[in-house]
């Protein structure tokens, strides 16, 4: 041969013919996905997993979950997991403890809310980072619950809507061409579905974009509410003043109209692809690109939205909701 030895030769024979991924190239981070029973796994998976966007990413598994009480979600699931498996060849498996041990980090999407504080504990407990899809929960003690137990384990965590990275949405804020935002007004649609604040399902969508022209700081929100039409009306600490116009079945060309000091913008959605590069972002950094504070405030809005409706029309404090949603966590965590 060549003066090596048989057993050495045979080595440089295997190593040779291992896949090009083994030998030192990056192996991709492997995302798994809970709940599929939303057309957000497929168009995420179909962005991350699609080799020209060059992420170092797979979605590699998923827990179909489901919730059989919720036609939005009953009525999918099976759809939404054969098309993951066989179109992407995502593992499917039957325990969220499964997944954990087969990815890197974890997409919680469930559509329905409700179940979401449940499934993200043993992620939580995995210590794998975690996006949460909206809702991030169906009631604001399990928002912040679910925030609380990500802190003190040390696991990144956090959660948005699309319409956060939409024009005229991210940055406004340092657009020197309309100087210093005054106020804004967002257009969507509420879900009214069962078993979630109006706004939770759909209305989160404009609500993100308000906050993340706005900022935080809301104080009080008062909700007008008709047969026609419905408007929450948010006043920030500076005085400001922000709008929810949910259009009834009507559409709108913005998400957005932002007024500022020199002038005014319209903002609408650009699509997914700019949350799923933030998502991948965050995966692969750590970092979480929104506070968990900031997220609170929002669920807090349109909690505080309902509280509103309820007491036909009085304006409510955002603070009072989250103190009492607190206090709920409190004692839950007592009688555990």
């Amino acid at each position: 041969m060549d003066g090596r030895s048989p057993s050495k030769f045979l080595l440089l024979v295997v190593v040779a013919a291992l896949p090009l991924a083994t030998q030192g190239e990056e192996q991709p981070f492997r995302i798994g996905m809970i709940g599929l029973d939303t057309s957000h796994v497929v168009a995420f998976t179909q962005i991350i997993n699609n080799p020209e966007n060059s992420y170092g990413c797979r979605v590699v598994a998923g827990y179909p979950g489901g919730s059989p009480d919720m036609p939005a979600s009953a009525d999918r699931v099976e759809k939404f997991t054969a098309q993951l498996r066989d179109r992407f060849n995502v593992e499917i498996v039957d325990t969220i403890e499964q997944l954990c041990q087969k990815v890197d980090g974890v997409m919680l999407e469930s559509v329905d809310g409700r179940p979401h504080l449940k499934q993200a504990i043993p992620v939580i407990r995995a210590k794998k980072p975690l996006f949460v899809d909206k809702p991030v929960a169906a009631s604001l003690s399990d928002v912040m619950e679910i925030f609380r137990l990500a802190r003190e384990s040390d696991v990144p965590c956090w959660s948005s809507s699309a319409f956060r990275y939409g024009e005229n949405i991210l940055g406004i804020r340092d657009n020197q061409e309309i100087g210093r935002v005054k106020g804004c007004d967002v257009f969507g649609s509420s879900s009214w579905t069962e078993f979630h604040p109006d706004l939770y399902l759909y209305g989160i969508h404009p609500v993100t974009a308000l906050f993340t022209v706005m900022g935080t700081g809301c104080e009080t929100v008062t909700r007008y509410h008709s047969g026609a039409t419905d408007l929450v009306v948010g006043v920030w600490k500076d005085g400001r003043i922000g709008t929810f116009r949910d259009l009834r079945g009507g559409k709108s060309d913005a998400a957005a109209l932002v007024y500022g000091t020199k002038g005014m913008v319209r903002g609408k959605s650009s699509g997914y692809k700019p949350l799923v590069d933030e998502i991948v972002r965050f995966f692969k950094t750590g970092k979480v690109p929104v506070s968990a504070e900031e997220t609170i405030e929002i669920y807090a809005f349109m909690s505080a939205a309902d509280e509103s409706k309820a007491l036909g029309g009085a304006a409510v404090s955002i603070q009072a909701v989250i103190e009492k949603a607190k206090e709920r966590n409190q004692l839950r965590r007592s009688k555990d």
